[in-house]
């Protein structure tokens, strides 16, 4: 943290000090400082702040993965549940979490503003984590020493189990609320409208993807190992810990972050657009360029704001109707239910451009979800040992994580350079998103692979045998190292397009998409495992995915998600051809060069 403090400090309080007959440099995206007064470039925000937000991101996810990875064991353990119902209660605990990260987003973008809703959001994850570590050291781990495989728990009153389920979604509220916000705020610290503020910001994204995976490999595997071996309370309290760290180091940095204004309830101001729309739905809309015609605020009103105004694009035009001013406007003075602006209507027209982008990844998600499911299910069937030492079959996952921050480095060192050079410009998010699709498609064809092999080397009907598979788990390894690829090109490319594209008023929405689209992605494998069990189980044949793996075809639902995966990419191409960046006047026309052209894929 001293080291972090350091940087931070270099960062930005070095150029405080300047002469008196130095002309001040503001930031030209809106961003105020804590005043609201307008930001001042040397004083606020950059790297600084980014790497203070990058730490503070690594600890609150390192405390998150603590409680959330062993979670399902704790509860059979400790709680008596028996592993339906545990499995069934973390899935709706983890559902909970996703589901609080749209409630973060809404009021981060209507009221509070970013850095509120983090500060306020990360108080309520380190309350819920320290009631979660005294209840469960007061009254649910006795005798000392037991929710291991040996001691069993004594039996808790309802009182006692409530409190930790009152604890335990207390974290899912704070986590959930506030990683929306905490990733739009880092981006928020890096001028979109200055070029090297702007490279700045897209490295942001990957080295953020990177903070959250390396806090989850310490806790999937240090925590993970000492929870397992029945050391709850030193797990819970280092996840309370780290949370603790992370809140005072968030908080460090107050006086110094770039801002953006709240702009009130979004649903009002898009309801609008469509009201005046359906109210004007005879009137003729210009064909000119640009939108002239329509009506639109002088650029000085949304300075005032903070705000800046978004170009005209085409693409549902009937929304351009709410622009068209009649006659009944001048009556009404220029009322928002009957008249909207340009930029009004294109922040409509930006969501709903969004939403198709958005759903094609959710299939992505589903590829994603089966490392926490069928790999590991996979890997437990597989020959597991190295002499005496035994792997645990999620432990594997680390071989996805090392993948991440490896490819992380190969793509902002090796690859981003290489392609600037041959066409001027890096992959935009799409390009990007698009690979990760395709290798997602690698990565079920590998596994679809080793499971063939897994199964050619079963040890069928074998009672004495330890293991299914005489086949070692580290053939896995490909499997999860593709998957890790995939994210870097996929997740981080989406935090990079969702929040960028997204609204001013609705970034930390952007953020929340990312958050949704993995939450959906679970509910969907669940839903294309049930399908698939119900069609593959007939007449005394058990099915793709039975309890005993070797009684299966593992292989087959792999190639059927590579197969899945390869048309949902086919959609997303057609999506991705035909969609059209949003850009402010200012982006326009200052760095109009330097942006993605239309339909470029």
């Amino acid at each position: 943290m001293l080291a972090c403090m350091n940087i931070f400090q270099k960062g930005v309080f070095q150029e405080k000090i300047r002469d008196e007959g130095e002309k001040v440099e503001y930031t030209l995206d809106g961003s105020v400082d804590r005043h609201g007064n307008p930001a001042i470039r040397s004083q606020t925000g950059r790297w600084g702040l980014g790497i203070l937000i990058l730490v503070n991101q690594g600890l609150a996810t390192l405390a998150f993965f603590g409680v959330g990875v062993n979670l399902v064991l704790f509860l059979t353990r400790v709680l008596g549940q028996n592993n339906a119902d545990a499995a069934n209660n973390v899935s709706k605990w983890t559902g909970t979490v996703y589901l609080f990260s749209l409630l973060g987003a809404f009021l981060s973008d209507s009221y509070w503003g970013r850095f509120k809703s983090c500060a306020i959001f990360q108080a309520v994850f380190v309350l819920g984590l320290g009631m979660m570590s005294l209840s469960s050291y007061m009254y649910l781990l006795k005798p000392k020493g037991c929710g291991n495989k040996q001691i069993q728990c004594n039996s808790n009153t309802s009182i006692h189990v409530a409190m930790f389920y009152m604890s335990i979604y207390m974290v899912a509220l704070g986590y959930g609320g506030y990683q929306p916000n905490i990733a739009t705020l880092g981006a928020d610290q890096f001028d979109d409208e200055d070029a090297n503020e702007r490279n700045s910001k897209m490295s942001f994204f990957s080295y953020f993807y990177l903070a959250l995976n390396l806090g989850s490999l310490f806790s999937n595997t240090i925590l993970g190992y000492f929870e397992d071996g029945g050391d709850w309370i030193l797990g819970f309290w280092a996840s309370t810990g780290s949370a603790v760290m992370g809140l005072i180091l968030f908080l460090s940095g107050t006086p110094y972050y770039r801002h953006f204004k709240p702009r009130g309830n979004p649903l009002s101001r898009f309801c609008k657009v469509f009201v005046a729309a359906l109210k004007k739905w005879k009137a003729h809309v210009p064909t000119t360029d640009e939108g002239s015609g329509l009506y639109e605020l002088d650029p000085k009103a949304y300075s005032k704001t903070g705000s800046q105004r978004i170009s005209h694009t085409d693409g549902f035009r009937f929304l351009d109707k709410a622009a068209v001013i009649t006659l009944s406007d001048k009556k009404n003075s220029y009322d928002g239910w009957h008249l909207c602006t340009v930029t009004q209507i294109e922040e409509v027209k930006c969501i709903l451009r969004l939403i198709p982008i958005w759903l094609c990844t959710i299939l992505y998600s589903v590829v994603f979800t089966q490392m926490a499911s069928l790999f590991v299910e996979q890997g437990a069937a597989m020959k597991s040992n190295i002499g005496r030492f035994h792997i645990p079959p999620a432990s594997m996952s680390s071989f996805d994580i090392l993948s991440v921050a490896a490819f992380i480095f190969i793509y902002r060192r090796v690859v981003h350079p290489i392609v600037i050079r041959l066409r001027k410009r890096g992959l935009t998010e799409l390009q990007r998103m698009g690979i990760g699709l395709i290798i997602s498609v690698l990565a079920m064809i590998a596994s679809g692979i080793v499971e063939l092999f897994r199964l050619k080397y079963a040890t069928r009907d074998c009672k004495s045998c330890q293991y299914a598979s005489s086949l070692s788990i580290f053939w896995q390894i490909p499997q999860y190292t593709l998957v890790g690829a995939s994210e870097v090109f996929m997740y981080v490319g989406q935090l990079e397009f969702f929040n960028g594209q997204a609204p001013e008023g609705l970034k930390s929405f952007g953020s929340a998409l990312c958050m949704m689209s993995m939450s959906l992605g679970n509910y969907m494998s669940s839903i294309i495992i049930t399908i698939v069990m119900k069609f593959s189980s007939r007449d005394g044949v058990p099915g793709w995915i039975p309890g005993e793996l070797n009684k299966g075809h593992l292989d087959r639902f792999y190639f059927l998600l590579a197969v899945l995966t390869a048309v949902d990419f086919m959609v997303y191409l057609f999506f991705a051809k035909s969609y059209k960046y949003v850009q402010s006047e200012v982006t326009k026309r200052g760095i109009e060069s330097d942006e993605p052209a239309n339909n470029e894929v």
